[in-house]
């Protein structure tokens, strides 16, 4: 940076902040600005940067009184943030204690990271895969089991998964087993997964003429996958260890199965509860009736109730889905659909004729509330 700023506007303290104070608002910037987090950005180096030199001048009683009383010209060469860059450890061990705090929060441990601190030697876990299964309407609400055939990465059986001929391996010469590099980047440095091994820690002399040192081959496998009852289109089951298997003795990964349910002719689903469009006779509305209807437990008796309007809904307890993971079912809503009669005889649209016009103002609510409303609308 060509002009340097206030050290304490740089951390957004008052001159006056105590230690903890200070040293709590450099943590949360180191934090927020560290390369790691920031791999891209040129300009959260440079805020780690400041960061960190202000926080070296401030939380050094010595530095930071001859920071006060001369400014940045009272602490010029005291930093180890100079045109050579970052020079080591800062003066009295503030900067190790608060920087393990700081890889902590980004790491999401106690430890810093290191060269030989993580080995991958304990093999590399197996990818997970994913696969989907179409099934009836019936098979959703009731459950089923139904075989799928899934292509895998298996281990190797003619080198046990090592990948080696011998059977042996040898740590790679790149990153000496660690499975990273580190590279120096600006005033710290930065580890990246070993372009040579991939991160695996090793190198393979004498392939297996099988796999070609992969330690795995594609190999079709045949599994039962359990569908529990009142599973729905678009959720998915979890069979664990069936996606590839791990590389150098890794876990194997996951199979998910994404469940497809192919449509119903009868039914349509609202969450736990079965939709169903059920058709009566004017005469059975208005004199009411008992009829069949279907389930996915089979047919059922329904009772219509006299006056019964079109579209009105009736509800069978408990004939709906299963719910998953919970108790009990939802229910089965039909919703009556009064047909109207076409092709009628002159006869038989005489006769409808005659009994429209014995009907009564208590037999046509719904007419007489409806011309009411429009009435008081319109006047």
């Amino acid at each position: 940076m060509s002009e340097k700023r206030d050290y304490y506007e740089v951390l957004g303290v008052a001159s006056g902040a105590g230690p903890d104070e200070i040293k709590k608002a450099y943590r949360k910037l180191a934090v927020k600005y560290h390369p790691d987090k920031n791999p891209d950005s040129v300009d959260a180096e440079e805020k780690f940067k400041e960061a960190s030199e202000a926080y070296e001048i401030l939380s050094d009683d010595k530095k930071r009184g001859a920071y006060n009383q001369f400014g940045h010209a009272g602490v010029d060469g005291m930093s180890g943030f100079g045109a050579g860059g970052f020079q080591g450890e800062f003066n009295g061990g503030n900067f190790n204690d608060i920087f393990g705090d700081i890889f902590g929060d980004i790491f999401g441990g106690g430890q810093q990271r290191g060269r030989g601190h993580r080995r991958r030697h304990s093999g590399i876990p197996g990818e997970d895969l994913q696969q989907e299964i179409d099934i009836t309407f019936l098979e959703a609400a009731k459950g089923v089991i139904k075989p799928a055939s899934v292509w895998r990465e298996v281990v190797c059986d003619t080198c046990n998964g090592t990948g080696s001929k011998s059977g042996k391996a040898n740590s790679c010469n790149t990153c000496h087993g660690v499975g990273e590099v580190h590279y120096q980047q600006g005033f710290f440095t930065v580890a990246r997964t070993c372009p040579d091994c991939n991160g695996e820690g090793i190198r393979i002399s004498d392939p297996c003429s099988k796999c070609g040192g992969k330690g795995r081959n594609q190999k079709q496998s045949k599994i039962e996958v359990k569908v529990p009852a009142g599973i729905d289109s678009g959720q998915r089951l979890k069979i664990t260890g069936e996606g590839n298997s791990g590389v150098r003795g890794g876990p194997a990964g996951n199979l998910y199965i994404q469940i497809h349910v192919r449509p119903h002719p009868l039914f349509d689903r609202d969450g736990d509860d079965i939709l169903c469009d059920v058709p009566i006779s004017f005469s059975q509305a208005v004199l009411g009736d008992s009829i069949e209807v279907p389930t996915v437990d089979g047919k059922v008796e329904l009772k219509i109730p006299t006056g019964t309007q079109s579209h009105k809904t009736l509800r069978l307890k408990g004939k709906g889905f299963p719910r998953l993971g919970g108790y009990g079912n939802g229910n089965q809503l039909v919703r009556i659909i009064v047909e109207t009669p076409t092709n009628l005889s002159s006869k038989e649209k005489d006769l409808l004729r005659e009994l429209d016009q014995s009907y009564n103002e208590k037999s046509s609510t719904m007419t007489k509330g409806f011309m009411n409303k429009v009435k008081d609308l319109f006047g």
